[in-house]
C-alpha cells in the first residue's frame, strides 16, 4: 500500500511527540528500573527467536532476488547465535554502570556557589541504519540505558526483521515499566521518510546514521539536527620492516577475512619494501588461499603475478568484500602519509617490532583507533567493554571511535547556592 508524504509526516510527528514524552519519563527512571526493562527485552527476543528467523528469511529471500552481495546477505542474516547475541548485548547493557547522574566535576566559587557538572540523557535519538537488523536491539538497549528515547529507521532490505524485533522490544519493555514511545521504528521503506525525520529538530536531539557512505552523506547534508557520522571504514594495516612474519600474516588474514563485510575490516595493506622482499610472496599466497582478490602496485605484483594493478580508485574504496588493495612503501612515514590521505579516520594498525616506528605511527595517524601488533577487528563497543556499541564515530566532536553509553549522554550544570545575588 502506497503512503503519501503527508501521511508519513503526520505519523512521524506523532511518533516525535510520543518520544519526547517518553524521554521525560525515562530521565526519571532509576538504574534498577531501566535494567529490569532491558532484561525483559532480552528474554523476549530469545522467546520469539523462531518468529524472528521466519521474518528474517523473508528479507534474505528478497535480498537474494535483488542481487545483494554475499557480504551484505551475511550482514542481514539472523540465526540462533546472532539472536542470542542481541539478547546478550541487552543484558550486558543492563550490567554496565549507569552514566546518568555522574558528577563530572565540582567547583566551589569564592562567593560560596557550588557548581556541579552532571551527566544527563541527550533526550531523543534518531538512528538511521542499513542491513544489520541486530542494530535495532543494540541501539535501543544502549539508548534506553543512557535514559534516551529512540526512533529507529532501518533499511528496506531488513524491514521484516526490524519490525518484529522492535515489536518484541517495545512490548516487553512497556510491560516491564518502560514508557510507551521509548522505542519506535519507522514502518515505511519509502526514502522520503528519512527526509522528514532528519528535519524534526523540535522532537529529535541527535541523529546517528550507520551504513554506507552515500547514506551518511545524504543524512548529513539534509539534516537540521546535529549528526554524528559513522563514515566508511577504509581501514589499513601497515607491515613495518621489523615485523614478525607469522604475526603479520595472521593479523592480515584476521583483519581482512574473518568478516570482510564490516567496517573494521582492512581494505588496504601497506608493506615496507624490506618486509615485502622477505615474505611478500607468503602474504600473497595466504590471501589467495583465503579467497581474497588482490589489487596492487607494480612492486607487489612481483610477489603476486596473479594480482591486478590497482587504480587510484581502489585506494579510495571500501570493498566490504574479499578484495584488498596492496602497496609497497619505503618507510613508516610514507605509510602514514598514505593513510592520512586515503583513510576514513576509522581504524589503522601497524605490525612492527620497532618501538620508535610504532609510536610514530600511533601518534601521527589521524584515526579514531590506532593499533600496534593487533587486528583492526577489535574496534567494537563490545570488545572495548562498552557493551553493544551504537556506532563507530569517525567525527572528532562530540564522540570519536566506538560509541558506548557515556557518548549517549550530555551534561548540565547544577548550581547550589545559599541566597547569592550578583
Amino acid at each position: 500500500m502506497t503512503v503519501s508524504i503527508e501521511e508519513i509526516k503526520s505519523e512521524l510527528y506523532k511518533m516525535g511527540e510520543k518520544a519526547v514524552k517518553a524521554a521525560q519519563s525515562l530521565a526519571a527512571m532509576t538504574t534498577d528500573q531501566k535494567n529490569i526493562c532491558l532484561e525483559k527485552m532480552a528474554d523476549a527476543l530469545e522467546a520469539n527467536a523462531q518468529e524472528i528467523k521466519e521474518q528474517n528469511a523473508l528479507d534474505l529471500a528478497a535480498g537474494k532476488e535483488n542481487g545483494l552481495s554475499d557480504a551484505m546477505l551475511d550482514r542481514l542474516k539472523l540465526d540462533d547465535e546472532r539472536i542470542k547475541g542481541m539478547a546478550i548485548g541487552l543484558r550486558e547493557a543492563s550490567e554496565l554502570p549507569d552514566p546518568v547522574g555522574t558528577v563530572l566535576s565540582e567547583t566551589e566559587r569564592p562567593n560560596g556557589l557550588v557548581i556541579k557538572k552532571v551527566s544527563v540523557p541527550i533526550g531523543v535519538i534518531g538512528i538511521i541504519y542499513e542491513s544489520r537488523p541486530n542494530v535495532t536491539a543494540d541501539a535501543a538497549g544502549l539508548c534506553l540505558k543512557a535514559g534516551n528515547a529512540v526512533i529507529l529507521r532501518g533499511g528496506s532490505e531488513a524491514i521484516h526483521s526490524n519490525l518484529v524485533i522492535a515489536k518484541y522490544l517495545n512490548e516487553a519493555g512497556v510491560a516491564a515499566g518502560l514508557p510507551d514511545g521509548a522505542v519506535q521504528l519507522l514502518p515505511w521503506t519509502d526514502r522520503q521518510a528519512v527526509g522528514v525525520m532528519v528535519k524534526m529538530d523540535e522532537y529529535i536531539n541527535l541523529i546517528i546514521p550507520r551504513g554506507g557512505e552515500r547514506l551518511i552523506k545524504a543524512v548529513a547534508e539534509q539534516s537540521t539536527i546535529p549528526v554524528i557520522k559513522h563514515y566508511k571504514g577504509l581501514c589499513h594495516l601497515y607491515v613495518d620492516a621489523s615485523a614478525d612474519k607469522d604475526m603479520a600474516i595472521a593479523t592480515i588474514i584476521n583483519s581482512k577475512c574473518q568478516r570482510p563485510g564490516v567496517c573494521n575490516a582492512i581494505e588496504t595493506l601497506l608493506i615496507h619494501k624490506d618486509a615485502a622482499k622477505v615474505f611478500g610472496k607468503n602474504i600473497a599466497e595466504e590471501l589467495i588461499k583465503n579467497g581474497v582478490e588482490i589489487r596492487c602496485d607494480e612492486l607487489f605484483k612481483e610477489y603476486c603475478p596473479k594480482a591486478t594493478i590497482a587504480t587510484e580508485d581502489d585506494y579510495n574504496e571500501e570493498y566490504l568484500d574479499l578484495i584488498i588493495s596492496v602497496r609497497v612503501v619505503d618507510s613508516v612515514e610514507e605509510a602514514i602519509e598514505h593513510i592520512n590521505k586515503y583513510g576514513s579516520m576509522h581504524s589503522e594498525s601497524i605490525i612492527s617490532n620497532d618501538a620508535v616506528s610504532a609510536e610514530k605511527f600511533l601518534n601521527l595517524v589521524d584515526a579514531s583507533t590506532v593499533y600496534h601488533n593487533s587486528s583492526t577487528r577489535f574496534t567494537d563497543g563490545g570488545e572495548f567493554g562498552f557493551g553493544a556499541e551504537i556506532g563507530i564515530s569517525t567525527d572528532k566532536l562530540h564522540a570519536r571511535g566506538p560509541m558506548g553509553l557515556v557518548e549517549l549522554t550530555t551534561y548540565k550544570y547544577k548550581v547550589y547556592g545559599t541566597g547569592q545575588i550578583r
